[in-house]
């Protein structure tokens, strides 16, 4: 009857909501109820009653009513009667009951649940009202599996509430974690420790899955226990026999880890690592060849590193305390480990290998550290040496055209063996250097009959040795005579032996990339320049089968030549003649595949670009070669932009429109030669340039796809500023015509950048046409930012934010360049309207990065007009607007001092009042006193305070003192 009443009393419309498959009224109607369930006094008892008496079949209603319990213990404990907590733990312990019973188990997810609701009640009672939670769990539990299981997952629970160090933790419950697990070691603990080892013996050989849950739990308990209890024969010798049982190896090696890495004092650690060696060795787990389990070998790999690492850690102890006996048995038991750690590190599988990487690393920062290096020592690193070189080989699976999940690790495995190159090249450059020689010239004098990852492997090892050898700028080959000449031959050798010929992406690549690294050998050696180009230039390089290969050599050729490029006056009308297909745009309606993508080719042309401009030619020579490079692209403009002007398909529109914007971009990119030494106007180029803007500014008007058109021409705009100076002036008025047409946010926020660079570089060259441009330009900005949006529209809302940053920005320009006529010509009215916009900015906007820009503009006004030959009225409009910005600002709301943007916007305040006290004196001293403080209700001994400190010389004191005056004012 019981059973019934409380099917009774849940909802049972609401229950079949639960199901994953239910529709979502159902849904809904199951959420609420929860909510209902777990606001309410005692409507959960019913759930409680209902896992109880395992009233419900249902997966997933049993899961709903332990959510419903835990949400009772986790947030409403504290609120519950003592009858109430009293039904929990009778709740949790009848459900446990019930489990001992049950032919099959629940299911995992409502097991850890279970377990999870096990630990929180445990944290809450175990101090104050259960303090014999494990008792009683373990007395009704005994050995049966299904009880054992719901106890270790409990106690992993446990751990994660108490112990897990990677959860953040409120100070409070950091004090009750200590506490708990203080009140843990002295009265439970040796029992725990006695269970575990009683379900390890047990269960091994019948539930397997339990005993690896076990060795989980003491693995995770291990850090924070009293060790001896683990650390004995009787535990360590279980652990052991279990090492060699195939489906409990892997926990067990895991839990040994554990155990090795407990923190202790440096000369017990000692004992227990080499300890646990001689058992695991005369146990033959050192045999690492004889054994086929990978998975296995790879934990026993990470077992084999934490000791190592454990060792060095002591050695580093023990040397900073000067006990020098005992660090020498630590580094004796170190060097003790390196034939174990080869084997793994040499191992095929790159896990295995990868998890042994730690203690090689740091066994080479030790062998840094000593004063002389024994021949043993010496072996050991060259040893390590040949294993990380063989390691570095790529396998026959790796997939070079679609590289995947297993191509990703592999490179991140090669990092890892990188970090022990550099290593390997501190401790000792000599032997590294020597044995690079030795693999790379063996294997280039017979690169034709080697296999490509032994050919890849060797130019890698060269280029590797330019970041293992550190040289400053790149200069290898000055200074240390042996490593110059070591390297001069490799790279002679690289470069004669015809190894760029070899047909694999792989070694093209690592071809490429090293003939780049080491530019600077072609400086000291020109005479090897002409192979290389032919290289970069033919079907080896930028015309190679692989789209990937050409793609990086575009990039690399421009590196080669922008380094070389004076040793390049000989070779440069054959280069631009070899390159002058890869320069030609390809219209959308090609069929055929570029050979390089647009983003290559910006390299080819800048590459033409610098080639062009650091000629030695007659600047007349250059002007014929620039024309020749741009006419087409400009040829191309126009033709497309005729196209795309009678185009109606939107796809064929977008396809236009970006080959459009390449041809300004490769334009562009060329002009990244030119420099403060090589002008274009010294080499003549000036007209071709105007030339390009004229072609290009007529897509400013397009009324079709104009966010691409618009932005790659104006990026153009952004370099001929730089290159073409005051012969770019002309076209920027109708330029800034049309992009004020027709303007989004976007286009407004992008244009502003423009027209300051225009104002920052010409100054008063350019005050007629700011004049000119000024108002139209913020009339567009005050009607995109009145234009109505969504109120959720957060995306608008941004963009609105930034365009107003960027309006303030321009203001902030126009009034720092000292020509202050841009502005006051702009008539009373207008003016007005522009300088509350600068106060709205200042106090109404909750944007610290604004209001900053705003109080720095409203200083400069000052400076400008507010002195006694300033503006007429201006005086007026800083006591009534000015002044009580600086005040209404600071004391909004949104104004949080504890921001640090906040700050640096009240200093500017700061500024901003005492450059109104250095224009106008006594008056506004006065004015502040008498009028302005005594109606914000401040006393006279805080106004006159205030007005002290504003008439001192350092406004550092006046930000400081404006600081407190705020938060004063905001208690």
């Amino acid at each position: 009857m019981a059973c019934q009443s409380v099917a009774a009393v849940m909802d049972e419309q609401a229950l079949l909501g639960l199901n994953p498959n239910a529709d979502a009224r159902y849904r809904q109607r199951a959420m609420a109820y929860f909510e209902q369930l777990k606001v309410s006094q005692d409507a959960w008892e019913v759930c409680a009653e209902a896992l109880a008496k395992g009233v419900y079949a249902d997966d997933h209603v049993k899961f709903f009513c332990f959510q419903v319990l835990e949400h009772q213990i986790k947030f409403r404990h504290a609120g519950l009667s003592a009858a109430q907590q009293q039904l929990i733990r009778e709740t949790l312990m009848k459900w446990l009951q019930c489990q001992l019973m049950n032919a099959q188990p629940e299911k995992p997810f409502i097991r850890n649940k279970a377990a999870q609701v096990f630990a929180l009640t445990f944290v809450m009672e175990y101090l104050t009202l259960w303090p014999k939670f494990f008792f009683d769990i373990l007395s009704l539990v005994g050995l049966n599996p299904h009880g054992v299981d719901i106890y270790l997952r409990t106690l992993m629970a446990i751990d994660a509430e108490v112990v897990d160090r990677d959860i953040l933790h409120a100070p409070e419950e950091t004090r009750r974690n200590t506490l708990i697990k203080d009140t843990m070691r002295e009265q439970c603990i040796p029992s725990l420790v006695e269970s575990w080892f009683q379900i390890l013996q047990t269960y091994q050989q019948s539930h397997p899955e339990l005993t690896c849950q076990c060795l989980e739990v003491v693995g995770a308990y291990v850090s924070w226990i009293e060790l001896s209890l683990i650390a004995n024969d009787r535990f360590v010798n279980l652990l052991l026999s279990q090492m060699s049982v195939e489906e409990l190896r892997e926990e067990a090696c895991d839990c040994l880890f554990e155990i090795i890495n407990k923190g202790m004092d440096p000369v017990d650690k000692t004992k227990l690592v080499e300890s646990l060696c001689q058992v695991l060795q005369s146990a033959g787990f050192f045999n690492v060849e004889q054994e086929e389990d990978v998975d296995f070998l790879a934990k026993f790999s990470r077992l084999v590193n934490g000791m190592g690492q454990s060792l060095v850690l002591s050695w580093t102890k023990l040397v900073k305390t000067g006990s020098v006996k005992d660090a020498a048995e630590t580094l004796q038991a170190m060097e003790a480990k390196v034939p174990l750690l080869l084997q793994l590190l040499v191992h095929e599988d790159d896990d295995i290998s990868a998890n042994i990487v730690g203690f090689c690393y740091e066994y080479l920062h030790v062998l840094k550290q000593l004063p002389q290096l024994t021949d043993q020592q010496k072996t050991n690193i060259e040893a390590i040496m040949l294993a990380v070189m063989k390691k570095l080989t790529y396998d026959d699976e790796y997939n070079f055209e679609n590289e995947g999940e297993d191509e990703a690790m592999f490179v991140e495995y090669r990092k890892q063996l990188k970090m022990l190159l550099d290593r390997l090249a501190q401790v000792s450059p000599e032997l590294l250097l020597e044995a690079v020689r030795r693999v790379f010239s063996n294997t280039m004098q017979s690169w034709q009959t080697a296999a490509f990852m032994e050919v890849e492997v060797a130019i890698r090892l060269l280029y590797m040795l330019g970041e293992a050898l550190p040289a400053s700028h790149g200069a290898h080959f000055s200074g240390d005579t042996a490593k110059t000449s070591a390297l001069q031959d490799m790279m002679r050798m690289l470069v004669a032996c015809g190894v760029s010929g070899y047909q694999h992406s792989s070694v093209s690549l690592e071809f490429f990339e090293t003939v780049v690294r080491y530019d600077k050998f072609f400086i000291v050696e020109p005479q090897h320049i002409p192979i290389v180009l032919m290289a970069f230039l033919d079907q080896r390089g930028l015309r190679h089968n692989s789209p990937k290969v050409r793609s990086r050599v575009a990039y690399l050729f421009s590196r080669f030549i922008k380094t070389l490029h004076k040793h390049m006056t000989a070779f440069i009308e054959d280069i631009l003649t070899r390159i002058q297909d890869l320069l030609e745009l390809s219209p959308p309606e090609n069929g055929f595949p570029a050979l390089l993508t647009s983003d290559d080719q910006l390299f080819v042309f800048e590459t033409a670009g610098v080639l062009i401009v650091n000629s030695e030619c007659a600047v007349e020579r250059k002007q014929v070669l620039m024309r020749s490079l741009l006419t087409p692209l400009m040829d191309a403009f126009r033709l497309l932009l005729a196209k795309l002007l009678q185009e109606t398909d939107e796809e064929r529109q977008a396809a236009l429109a970006d080959c459009l914007s390449h041809a300004v971009g490769f334009a562009s990119r060329t002009s990244k030669a030119f420099s403060n030494k090589q002008t274009v106007k010294q080499c003549g180029c000036t007209e071709v340039y105007r030339d390009c803007l004229q072609t290009f500014l007529p897509a400013l008007s397009c009324p079709v796809q104009r966010g691409v058109l618009r932005s790659s021409v104006r990026s153009f705009l952004h370099r001929m500023i730089i290159c073409l100076e005051e012969e770019v002036l002309p076209f920027i008025p109708a330029a800034s015509e049309h992009m004020l047409k027709d303007c989004e946010a976007k286009d407004l926020q992008e244009f502003i950048p423009l027209i300051s660079q225009i104002t920052a570089k010409f100054k008063r060259q350019v005050s007629p046409f700011l004049q000119q441009v000024f108002m139209p330009l913020v009339l567009a900005i005050f009607e995109v930012l009145g234009r109505p949006a969504e109120e959720n529209d957060q995306a608008a809302a941004l963009e609105k934010q930034m365009l107003r940053r960027s309006y303030f920005c321009f203001i902030q320009t126009i009034a720092g360049s000292g020509m202050n006529e841009v502005m006051t010509n702009q008539g009373a009215e207008n003016m007005e309207r522009v300088v509350f916009t600068i106060i709205q900015g200042a106090v109404d906007f909750p944007d610290a990065v604004a209001q900053k820009t705003c109080f720095i503009i409203l200083a400069k006004l000052v400076e400008l007009w507010g002195g006694k030959d300033g503006m007429v009225g201006f005086p007026d409009f800083i006591y009534k607007h000015i002044v009580p910005a600086c005040f209404l600002a600071p004391l909004k709301p949104t104004f949080d001092l504890s921001d640090a943007q906040t700050v640096l916007t009240l200093s500017e305040c700061a500024v901003t009042l005492k450059m109104i006290h250095l224009k106008r004196g006594p008056e506004f001293i006065q004015f502040l006193q008498q009028e302005y403080l005594p109606s914000l209700q401040v006393s006279p001994e805080i106004s006159q305070e205030l007005c002290q400190v504003l008439q001192q010389p350092d406004v550092k004191v006046l930000k400081n003192y404006m600081k407190a005056f705020f938060q004063r004012a905001k208690l």
